[in-house]
Order: structure tokens, then C-alpha cells, then sequence
């Protein structure tokens, strides 16, 4: 890629962007991302009361709060159609409910509270054993209809009730809905955005309050609009897409807005990609995520929930702070260097970094079409892979597909089969196993100073166990071809 230097532009209050400009003072002919100049306002009406046009998070938020119109900035009470919690946080957010509601109080809804363990239970570490213990107690006590509970440790497939990752079990058991306000106690639940509902990550203070109200005080965010356009290519998938944005707009781009994602590409992408580019909005520093929902949205609901819901979408005429327009079809593979998802690099530009390992799961990387890709590029190949390959399906229903499922094009191998073929360690039990570090018998910790590429979602220092070591984001496709190699490798080596 040529060596540019970049000239700034604001428009009105909105952030500044970035456009490609050539050592010699000439527009660059490969402009990836560009934001548009915002329309004029819109003219008032002479006669009568002139309603705003609104955005789908604010119609959301106007729905929740039971107002006809808001604006980004006004703080408002809206009611809350579902919260999560798990085994981390949840011991927290009980204790806050206590504290304030009283030790014999209940909850405002017992079937719109999910709880889910999922961070730390394959581990023999005291502590986080008693975490679920605290909220199978509280479970039990307040009779919560949705919680997922594991009982046997040392065999996961005992628990026919354990899900597994709470993001991806929140979607596979219905509690995405379009039009709704989801809320939870990690910062990753802005990944439900992908079903068109308002969905973000809170502290557990908050939580404990929504325990006992079912209503939270919110700040209505700002909208940013991204537009993606272009037939999505064979070698990318929606990682590359929200590690390009992260990379365009910076960590700190997306501080307390929206990240609003339409466009042609995203009208072509699967729930489970469309959860990936929502799942990582928190990395640009977004309060929440949001596709608008479809045809594929209501098709992947079909047999979820029996919940009536009510979608909502933007006005033509909508504010936005600012509009991104990006052709995907320019796009190629990328990772997230270390030490923030922001350091986006080219994956063909960094073939010379060794790898000790390679990790595919968590909440980004985990699900079974994440799995698929990998295997696709594995068989493609037909060799073995060169580093330890960690395989940890998000959920429950991800492990079975795994060996279940005929990859596309395989004569009906499965993931588990080409994995096993390709050298790769067996699948482990569902969880969001080392992707943030964990107890130190955690699986496919990192407990020393190793260069790891990964499917997960951060990489900063030690997030994934040890505080010395380095983490490269990136797709399944990269994480596949990687693994392969032993360095950092573009897909398209195996793929094409």
C-alpha cells in the first residue's frame, strides 16, 4: 500500500475524518472509506408542529420512554424488555439489588431476566466455582425462567441446560427481538444490534437497579451512519469489515454514538456475520450496534420466540453526525496489530510475524459460521497446521454443529472431522474460554509471553492471560491460513 499523508475535515459538530491524499497533492485513486458532506437542514413547516425525523436508536429509545419524539443528548428513563447477566458480574449485581431492594425483595420480571454462565466455569479455580454458585442461588430464589445452569463440570454435554457464551445463547434462544431494549452486564451484548434493537453493556450499579425497576436512565447517543456497498468478496468476512472501521474511525471514534450499519453488503450478510460487525462496536468506543431488521432477521427468528415484536427503521431524513461510505469490494484481509484493535495492518503486509498459536472462538469468532469459514479454508488446503490450533465453540448448539454439520463442499466431512484432519487440538467445551485470560487452568490460556493469532475481539496487553503477550486479530478465513503457515497469512494464499 503507497505511503500517504492525510488531511482532516470537520463538518459542523461531527468527528473529522481522514482522506487518502498522494505525496504529490493528488486525490488517491483508492479511497476506502469516506464520509459524505451532511444535506442541508431541513426547512421548518409554515403552519403546524414540525415532528424530527428520527433514527432507529431513537425510535427505540422513544418507544422504551414512552415519548412521541427525542433528540441525541436528552437523558431519559426507558423500560427494559430484557436483562442479562452472568457469572462474573452477576454475583455483583445482586448484591447491589440487595443492598438497595432488600434481601427478601424480587425482581420486576422474572421472564425478562436471563442469567448465563459462561466466563470462567471449566476451572477448578475456588472463586469463580462460587460465582456460579451465587447465581444459581439467586436463580432458584427468585425463580428466574431463563437461566442457563451447569451443574457437572467435567462433562459439559451432561447440562442440557448450559448454553454457553451469553451473546450467541442470547440470540440462539430468542431473547433477540427487533424494536427492543436489551441490556447486560458485558460490554459485548451491543452484539444483539445485529436483530435491529438497541442493545448495549452496563455497570452493575445499573443492573442492579433494572433487577428491581425493569427502567434505566439513558443518554439518547448520536448517531453514526455506516454505508457499506459492493459484492462482498470470497476472502473476507464481517471481522474484516468492523477491524477496517475500527481502524478508519479509531477506538475513540465511536465514544457514546450509535454505529448504524446499511448498505447493499449488509442486506447480504447472515445473522451470525451481521452479530460479528455488532460485537466489536464497543472496540470503536460505540454505546450500541444496529442493522436494520429483514427478511433474514425474521427468517432466523422464525423458530426462536414466540414474542410478538414490532421493528423500526430510520427516517429518510434522519440526523446523523456523520455518514460513512465504504466499497467493500476494495477491501482485503486484515488483522488488529497489538496492542489495540485499532492498529489495523494488512494481513499480506505482515507475513513475517511468527506465531506460537492460533485461538478460534469467543463471541466474535466462536459461532458455527465462523467454524465453517475456517474449515473451508483448511480443506481447501488439504494440509496440517504448523502452531497449536485452539478450537472453542461459543455455545452448545455451536459444538454439535461442529460435529454435525457438512462443511459445503466437502462430500459431508464435518468442521470437527477437517479440523482433526488438519492437525488442529479437538474442540473444547463451549465457553468464553481464554479470550479474556481467565483463572490460570483456563484452556488455551496464555500463561507466557507467546504471539497469538486469534477470532476474538481485544488485544491488549494481557488479555488473554499473560500481560507479555501479543495478540493479532483477525477473521477466521486469516486465522485458518495462519495456522497453516505459522505466520501471519493472507487467505487468499489458500483460498485462490
Amino acid at each position: 500500500m503507497a505511503t500517504s499523508s492525510f488531511i482532516s475535515t470537520r463538518l459542523s459538530s461531527g468527528p473529522s475524518f481522514q482522506t487518502p491524499i498522494s505525496k504529490k497533492n493528488k486525490l488517491s485513486t483508492k479511497i476506502m472509506a469516506v464520509m459524505t458532506p451532511q444535506t442541508s437542514d431541513r426547512k421548518p413547516s409554515t403552519t403546524g408542529s414540525v415532528k424530527t425525523r428520527m433514527t432507529m436508536t431513537e425510535k427505540i429509545f422513544a418507544r422504551a420512554s414512552e415519548r412521541t419524539q427525542l433528540s441525541p443528548g436528552e437523558n431519559v428513563w426507558v423500560n427494559v424488555d430484557v436483562f442479562m447477566t452472568h457469572d462474573i458480574c452477576g454475583p455483583g449485581v445482586i448484591g447491589v439489588f440487595k443492598r438497595e431492594f432488600g434481601d427478601d425483595a424480587k425482581v420486576w420480571d422474572r421472564e425478562k431476566v436471563v442469567i448465563i454462565p459462561d466466563h470462567y466455569i471449566f476451572t477448578s479455580d475456588e472463586r469463580a466455582n462460587r460465582n456460579v454458585d451465587i447465581i444459581r442461588d439467586f436463580s432458584n430464589e427468585q425463580n428466574i425462567k431463563y437461566f442457563y445452569d451447569i451443574t457437572d463440570r467435567g462433562d459439559f454435554k451432561a447440562n442440557p441446560d448450559y448454553k454457553g457464551v451469553c451473546h450467541i445463547a442470547l440470540a440462539q434462544e430468542g431473547h433477540c427481538r427487533p424494536g427492543e431494549i436489551l441490556v447486560g452486564t458485558d460490554s459485548h451484548t451491543c452484539t444483539a444490534g445485529a436483530f435491529g434493537q438497541f442493545a448495549t453493556g452496563i455497570g452493575n450499579t445499573d443492573a442492579g437497579f433494572v433487577l428491581g425497576t425493569g427502567k434505566i436512565l439513558l443518554k439518547v447517543p448520536p448517531t453514526l451512519r455506516f454505508v457499506l456497498d459492493g459484492e462482498m468478496p470470497d476472502y473476507l468476512l464481517a471481522k474484516d469489515l468492523i477491524l477496517h472501521i475500527i481502524g478508519e474511525i479509531s477506538v475513540s471514534g465511536a465514544t457514546y454514538k450509535a454505529m448504524e450499519f446499511v448498505g447493499t453488503t449488509i442486506e447480504t450478510l447472515s445473522m451470525e456475520e451481521r452479530m460479528t460487525l455488532c460485537n466489536m462496536v464497543i472496540e470503536a468506543g460505540g454505546k450500541n450496534g444496529i442493522v436494520p431488521a429483514d427478511a433474514t432477521t425474521f427468517k432466523y427468528l422464525e423458530d426462536k420466540t414466540s414474542v410478538s415484536y414490532e421493528p423500526v427503521y430510520s427516517d429518510a431524513q434522519a440526523g446523523y453526525v456523520a455518514e460513512y461510505r465504504i466499497d467493500v469490494t476494495k477491501l482485503e484481509p486484515l488483522v488488529a496489530k497489538p496492542h489495540s484493535p485499532d492498529n489495523r495492518g494488512l494481513a499480506r503486509e505482515c507475513k513475517d510475524v511468527k506465531l506460537d498459536r492460533v485461538y478460534i472462538g469467543s463471541c466474535t469468532g466462536g459461532k458455527t459460521e465462523d467454524f465453517l469459514a475456517a474449515a473451508k479454508l483448511l480443506l481447501a488446503s488439504g494440509d496440517k497446521v504448523k502452531v497449536p490450533t485452539y478450537i472453542v465453540p461459543a455455545t452448545q448448539k455451536v459444538w454439535m454443529d461442529l460435529y454435525t454439520l457438512p462443511v459445503p463442499g466437502s462430500g459431508g466431512k464435518t468442521c470437527s472431522q477437517i479440523f482433526e484432519q488438519a492437525g488442529c487440538n479437538s474442540p473444547n467445551s463451549p465457553s468464553c474460554g481464554a479470550c479474556m485470560g481467565g483463572p490460570l487452568d483456563t484452556y488455551a490460556r496464555m500463561n507466557e509471553p507467546q504471539v497469538c493469532l486469534s477470532t476474538t475481539n481485544r488485544n491488549f496487553p494481557g488479555r488473554m492471560g499473560h500481560k507479555e503477550g501479543q495478540i493479532y486479530l483477525a477473521s477466521p478465513y486469516t486465522a485458518a491460513a495462519s495456522a497453516l503457515t505459522g505466520f501471519v497469512t493472507d487467505p487468499r494464499d489458500f483460498l485462490h
